[in-house]
């Protein structure tokens, strides 16, 4: 079995989010070890979120399921229901196609560190909940809902 070194995975500073939507969660850091470990049908990033920060705008994904694992700190978990508190050893997931948007906030003092796994669905398209945004994966783009992209171009 092969053992990923994380401390070489490449980390990933921020968000490829438009501004200004991309602010909230400016000092988030990825690290995609799935990609490391070279996997193809899900993707596991370990996510390291500064107080203050949000995971994501809040979203939900119409083709791919997704799962977080906190192993350190404490998250508010927001989502249509309201907000729920995350601590280590806590998880969440959310099937595809809910259309409950959700994403983390971090209000704590310290730094939270969580896994988080999704599969990799090609016809998965990401709708934000709370802005005119969205994504299909076949691109990557972050466009308005009616498809308009950002910046005019």
């Amino acid at each position: 079995m092969p053992r990923i070194d994380v401390a070489s995975v490449p980390e990933r500073k921020g968000v490829g989010y438009p501004q200004p939507f991309d602010q909230p969660c400016a000092d988030r850091v990825r690290q995609r070890l799935g990609n490391a470990g070279e996997l193809t049908d899900f993707g596991v990033n370990l996510m390291r979120l500064p107080p203050g920060n949000w995971s994501s705008q809040r979203h939900w994904h119409s083709h791919e399921d997704e799962f977080v694992y906190v192993l350190e700190g404490e998250l508010t978990l927001i989502e249509d229901g309201g907000e729920t508190l995350l601590r280590a050893g806590d998880c969440a997931a959310f099937p595809k196609g809910s259309g409950n948007g959700h994403h983390l906030i971090n209000r704590s003092d310290s730094t939270a560190v969580y896994l988080e796994v999704g599969s990799r669905s090609p016809d998965d398209l990401i709708i934000c909940s709370d802005i005119d945004m969205k994504s299909a994966s076949s691109d990557g783009r972050f466009v308005q809902k009616d498809g308009t992209p950002y910046g005019g171009s």
